[in-house]
């Protein structure tokens, strides 16, 4: 039995070797997205102004956007308050599926970039890379399946390796190459297997949820593209904003998820506080009607059942910033951890192989 699962452990790890590359570096990378996309694009990122400066109207702003871009509808607005980061509008072309994205400055109202798709920036495409392969839905589902594949992987190493935990910190650096690279194998799996079976477990998630949803979106009638604003003129999000965080203690509105879809209302989406440090930046929601306003539901994570808090908290664990700073280095690196596993485990493929063809040789020349 132990003898099969190492070839499958083998094969599988060798078949699927580039993929999970690209799926391990690009999310390493990401870990620190917001910094990178900081660093590259300040103009766009940041904002400086008093710590007493308010922000603009949330209405005041969507018209402005809206007004500058008039063959878009929105979609969502990222909101931020705390006197650095800019806001970010996600617009819908009319028509189309496409998804684009404008920054501006919520404390002047003022719009600090053009409107680009989805994936212009360096760091919006290496997200797609990560969590598509540039191959939508199609890329989703492959996606989906190397998740699985990395769990298998971890849990399987962990299997086959699991009396390595008694030599768990022994590098024989003075042994032959065969099994010096078969250590350090077994010590990279052994270590960082935990954190990349969470990964992986929670990427895995995220993908069936876009693939069941997408498969929803179009059954029956299909998707029915967005050609003018769902939600009815007088509605005032800025006043369903201040109605949000009243209703519920601490909220603070993060996300505010428009209705570009017939069944969808108005939703916001917010932190509270807590002691549970996997609660998300986006654990609590209220909703409203989008054409009368009203209050339709809330959700405080706070009370929320355990399938809910656990489910919310696969973000945190997936990009590991539930321990600040200190939990994001280590994420950034267990993510790199396949890019040895994947040197170490071919390495010892090919010496294993010259390995049994060896005795084939000398027979030969005999």
């Amino acid at each position: 039995m132990r003898k099969k699962l190492f070839k499958w452990h083998s094969y599988t790890a060798l078949i699927t070797l580039l993929p999970l590359l690209i799926i391990s570096i690009t999310g390493s990378i990401l870990v620190f997205k917001v910094e990178l996309d900081s660093l590259l694009r300040p103009a766009h990122m940041l904002v400086n102004t008093a710590a007493d400066t308010t922000r603009v109207s949330l209405d005041t702003m969507m018209g402005t956007v809206l007004k500058k871009n008039t063959e878009f509808e929105l979609g969502g607005w990222e909101l931020f308050d705390n006197q650095s980061r800019s806001d970010a509008a996600y617009l819908i072309k009319r028509g189309t599926q496409d998804w684009y994205k404008v920054y501006i400055n919520q404390y002047t109202g003022e719009t600090l970039s053009q409107p680009h798709i989805m994936g212009h920036y360096l760091t919006d495409w290496l997200l797609e890379l990560h969590y598509t392969f540039l191959l939508h839905i199609t890329g989703t589902s492959f996606g989906f399946v190397l998740a699985l594949v990395m769990v298998f992987l971890g849990v399987s190493g962990i299997i086959l390796y699991r009396r390595f935990w008694a030599k768990l910190f022994t590098l024989r650096l003075t042994a032959a190459k065969r099994i010096l690279f078969s250590d350090i194998h077994k010590f990279t799996g052994i270590t960082s297997s935990p954190m990349l079976i969470i990964i992986a477990a929670t990427g895995a998630y995220w993908n069936i949820a876009s693939i069941l949803h997408e498969v929803d979106e179009h059954s029956g009638d299909g998707h029915v593209f967005i050609e003018q604003p769902l939600h009815a003129a007088q509605i005032s999000f800025e006043a369903l904003k201040s109605q949000a965080e009243t209703h519920i203690p601490s909220f603070k509105a993060g996300y505010l998820a428009m209705p570009h879809e017939a069944d969808l209302d108005i939703v916001f989406y917010g932190d509270v506080d807590t002691s549970n440090p996997l609660h998300s930046e986006y654990a609590s929601t209220v909703g409203f009607d989008k054409l009368t306003g009203k209050l339709i539901y809330s959700q405080d994570i706070r009370e929320a059942d355990m399938l809910m808090v656990f489910l919310d908290s696969f973000r945190k664990l997936h990009f590991g910033y539930f321990g600040g700073m200190l939990t994001r280095i280590l994420w950034c690196i267990v993510g790199l951890m396949p890019l040895i596993l994947a040197l170490t485990g071919t390495c010892m493929y090919i010496l294993r192989k010259k390995r049994a063809a060896l005795p084939q040789r000398q027979t030969a020349t005999i």
